[in-house]
């Protein structure tokens, strides 16, 4: 009697489940690693034939991510994204939470859905530091006076007193502050307070548009940047601490591509140091981006093959100047509609559409660093992870060492740090999703290269 009454209880439960709306957020942390927590929200919505699902990843700066397939049936949750290989399989217990499994790749984790809001555990940053700083801070604000914008920043110099050669760091694509903060890390405060605790003052600030600068950040291309740089490299010039012949520029990725346009024409700049930058033109860089995240990833390798063949001919239609902006929407939503049918769900076609047209990324898909690089005559140190998978190592210090190859200028240093990553931490795969997890913010490797460098060109 009493194992029939159980079977009875289990059976209503079921069915009690199988009839809830699980319409809403459901959050989780994926701990991919021993020290991995990547926070994951499913937004589902219930539809007149069942339910429809997106996600978000808040740790990678993804949103709306859309889910291809849904299925709740009988208290199972099945999700799947077709074009990353994900799926998840969990089933909804008495305390309305899902339990299951996420994979991607070939790699399976635990992953437990629930309503309520998770809070990772706090990963330590034991590179950042902490005030009161042993040298002098100040919080500046200088204007570009092209685009009536004012840009707010810090500069820290080793004494209050005194006259030393400076840096300006420029931030990587995003909008970025001062410290280019991301994922928990903040690079840039860690880097500048590397560099002035060593005798170079720093001048680091906030895009236009982000934090306390002022201005249009959507509205912005890698030319604007570039303006707001040469403003500050002004500012720089009426400061009386400042050594005006022994003023750098420190670029990190996009930032890494500015500072060559800027000394290919300003002669006022003493040497410049690219931090993962990019000698590829922007379609090309792109192209080999997706094929290195999509092949760690681990996804089927004619997927890869066939997302690098229908992307390249998209940007085509990108570099194509003949094609008016107007009608580039249009196009290539006829385009990816042929290519990949229903494949590719509408909304998620748009999304991908809005960031391949906008004013950013149509100029940088048609920008090529190597036409600046050739003018730079100022010294150059061009460093690249070995692990980076944003901006490959090999690939782009090849194109730089064959430019200089010829060059008159001959004081350019090229460098492959093993065993580093994009942001110049010591990583395992150099995937995208371990930045948040890593503990370290910059390698004192990389940071120890910069210095040396610097410290031999400021003499």
């Amino acid at each position: 009697m009493k194992k029939v009454f159980l079977i009875l209880f289990i059976l209503l439960t079921n069915l009690t489940i199988y009839a809830e709306d699980i319409s809403g957020k459901w959050n989780g942390i994926l701990n991919a690693q021993a020290t991995t927590q990547l926070r994951l929200v499913f937004n589902i919505t219930k539809t007149e034939n069942g339910y429809s699902a997106t996600m978000d990843s808040p740790d990678q700066g993804a949103k709306g991510i859309t889910i291809t397939y849904t299925n709740y049936v009988n208290s199972i949750l099945k999700l799947e994204i077709s074009n990353a290989g994900i799926r998840y399989e969990g089933t909804l217990d008495n305390n309305n939470t899902f339990v299951g499994t996420f994979k991607q790749g070939g790699h399976s984790f635990p992953l437990v859905l629930t309503k309520k809001e998770i809070e990772k555990v706090k990963i330590s940053r034991p590179q950042e530091p902490t005030k009161p700083y042993p040298y002098y801070s100040e919080e500046v604000i200088f204007e570009n006076t092209k685009d009536k914008i004012e840009l707010a920043g810090t500069l820290t110099l080793p004494k209050k007193n005194g006259v030393f050669p400076a840096v300006i760091l420029i931030s990587g694509s995003g909008p970025q502050n001062r410290n280019e903060e991301l994922l928990g890390h903040k690079p840039f405060l860690v880097l500048s307070d590397y560099l002035t605790k060593n005798g170079i003052a720093v001048l680091r600030f906030d895009d236009r548009g982000t934090a306390k600068s002022s201005g249009n950040f959507e509205a912005a291309t890698t030319f604007d940047f570039a303006n707001d740089v040469e403003f500050a490299i002004e500012y720089l010039q009426t400061r009386k601490e400042i050594n005006k012949n022994k003023i750098g520029l420190i670029g990190h990725s996009e930032g890494g591509i500015i500072a060559p346009i800027i000394a290919s024409e300003n002669r006022d700049i003493a040497f410049i140091v690219l931090m993962a930058g990019s000698s590829l033109r922007g379609d090309k860089l792109l192209l080999l981006q997706k094929y290195k995240i999509e092949t760690q990833m681990a996804i089927n390798k004619e997927l890869i093959d066939k997302n690098q063949q229908i992307f390249a001919g998209a940007y085509e239609f990108i570099l194509n100047e003949n094609i008016k902006k107007e009608e580039l929407s249009d196009t290539l939503s006829n385009y990816f509609k042929s290519n990949y049918g229903k494949a590719l769900p509408v909304n998620q076609m748009n999304s991908i559409i809005n960031q391949l047209t906008s004013d950013w990324m149509v100029n940088f898909m048609r920008l090529d660093p190597v036409m600046y690089l050739k003018k730079v005559t100022c010294p150059i140190l061009a460093i690249n992870g070995n692990k980076d998978l944003q901006v490959p190592s090999k690939e782009n210090i090849e194109i730089i060492e064959n430019i200089f190859k010829t060059s008159k200028n001959k004081n350019v240093k090229t460098k492959e740090l093993k065993g580093l990553n994009h942001l110049f931490q010591e990583c395992k795969t150099g995937a995208i999703s371990e930045y948040a997890t890593i503990e370290q913010t910059i390698s004192p490797i990389a940071l120890k290269e910069i210095l040396d460098w610097i410290n031999i060109q400021v003499k």
